[in-house]
């Protein structure tokens, strides 16, 4: 009998970017494997090289030329025998420059094309020049993608929703993933259910507005976020459940009461403002304004008091002034962040801020930007500090860096290291806190006759 098993390939993914790209990369790993290809971390051995890019910032773009440029000095010694694909929103806006910059690039793919991976492999192997795949496709490219195959680890990622309808000024989301898209409930459901049978426990569900999700229920009519995250709770052993990236317009009343009633609902949420000045706001055509922001935090903690928030701020937006500045460290103070992602605005070509009258000197944004993390850095730290004392629930994702030392996640996604077994992964423990450090706490698991057991509210 002939064996029809593909022959063994080597394939490496490189990733930038969001938590969407990640799990990008894992589907196309998915792919690719009926073809043969496994998993290598060696490009010298790799018979295919995928870079899954990001296009938020220029570094990042920039980046991705520079590891063109390597890719070609392994291409050659391996005598051209290597398959070199660009994936994601930097294949998606810029194409004809990768093709031009890089001819030795074989596949160049959007990030609503990478179902048709296998296609194009085969396509590359007879063409003179690189296949191009960077145009929104008529189907679902979630119904043409094979089952899961597996989590990473304890923890998965499940894109729910892609796209933005929202046209930030500064953003280049809306042309690089293209218009709101929900996936169904069901399908939904079905990913997680499969994640959990292969040992996840915490599942965050993802989208570039996540809170957008409007997919069609059972019923065949639209469920709300809140909804999905009721009944992703029901799943057996799917102990917690999270959610990114939010936008502050689509955080509904059901969402709210979802962070009230479900208990697998972790109180931690990744909630971009981007600047705290309404006349700043209303440039960035974000379609709310600081005290909106503000009302909408005062509602959440309402919800549940033990909620922690992350945020997006971007420093230097075109037309921002001194008092534009102070306005953003306001809201920072009053607001009070556990953690945070904060940047230099970078023109991004094609959007409508990239235009704009009134850029900021880029002096002037490295001080602006330095004076907002030294905020944002003290108050991670005090929050950080505020866990000491208490006995939190962590879920146990490995181990640590250390012999006998395990690692885990509160429910604030703070990093905790204690010393432990093994035997713990995958398992909720109480761990009493016994230090918290810039970007991680520090822990023991508690004796029986400890009496600190019960979480405080977040500070």
């Amino acid at each position: 009998m002939t064996d029809s098993t593909p022959p063994r390939k080597r394939l490496l993914i490189r990733t930038w970017g969001c938590q969407m790209n990640v799990y990008d990369s894992a589907r196309m790993a998915d792919v690719l494997a009926p073809l043969g290809y496994a998993p290598t971390e060696q490009v010298e051995e790799a018979d295919m090289v995928i870079l899954n890019t990001c296009h938020i910032r220029e570094k990042a773009t920039e980046k991705v030329f520079s590891d063109l440029g390597r890719l070609r000095d392994v291409k050659r010694e391996k005598g051209g025998d290597m398959v070199i694909a660009v994936a994601g929103c930097v294949a998606q806006a810029e194409g004809a420059e990768i093709t031009a910059r890089a001819p030795w690039v074989d596949i160049v793919l959007g990030p609503q094309s990478y179902h048709r991976l296998p296609e194009m492999v085969a396509r590359a192997s007879r063409a003179a020049g690189a296949v191009i795949e960077t145009d929104f496709p008529a189907e679902d490219k979630f119904d043409h993608l094979p089952e899961t195959a597996a989590p990473q680890g304890v923890t998965a990622f499940l894109t729910v929703q892609e796209g933005c309808d929202k046209f930030c000024s500064f953003c280049v989301v809306p042309y690089t993933r293209g218009s709101e898209y929900s996936r169904p409930a069901a399908a939904i459901v079905a990913e997680a259910e499969r994640l959990v049978a292969l040992g996840a426990r915490e599942i965050t569900l993802l989208g570039q507005n996540v809170n957008a999700w409007h997919g069609e229920g059972p019923d065949g009519r639209a469920w709300t976020l809140g909804r999905l995250a009721r009944r992703l709770a029901e799943i057996p052993r799917l102990a917690r459940i999270r959610y990114t990236t939010s936008h502050p317009r689509d955080m509904d009343d059901d969402l709210v009461a979802a962070h009230r009633d479900t208990s697998a609902l972790m109180p931690f949420l990744h909630l971009p403002v981007q600047s705290g000045s309404d006349s700043i706001l209303k440039m960035m055509n974000r379609g709310h304004t600081a005290d909106d922001y503000r009302r909408l935090v005062d509602r959440l903690r309402a919800a549940r008091p033990d909620l922690a928030l992350s945020t997006d701020i971007i420093a230097g937006h075109p037309g921002e002034s001194d008092a534009d500045h102070a306005e953003t460290l306001a809201l920072i103070r009053d607001i009070g962040f556990a953690q945070s992602f904060s940047f230099k605005y970078s023109a991004r070509p094609g959007t409508p801020a990239a235009t704009m009258a009134g850029p900021v000197d880029e002096a002037l944004k490295d001080a602006r930007l330095a004076e907002i993390q030294a905020l944002l850095r003290d108050q991670q730290a005090a929050f950080n500090r505020s866990r000491a004392g208490m006995v939190a629930q962590v879920l146990v994702t490995g181990p640590g860096r250390h012999p006998g030392q395990m690692a885990g996640r509160t429910p604030w996604l703070n990093p905790v290291h204690f010393d432990g077994p093994d035997s713990l992964t995958g398992q909720v423990v109480p761990v009493r806190i016994t230090a918290g450090h810039p970007n991680s706490l520090s822990g023991v698991l508690p004796m029986p006759d400890d009496a600190t057991t019960r979480e405080r509210p977040a500070a």
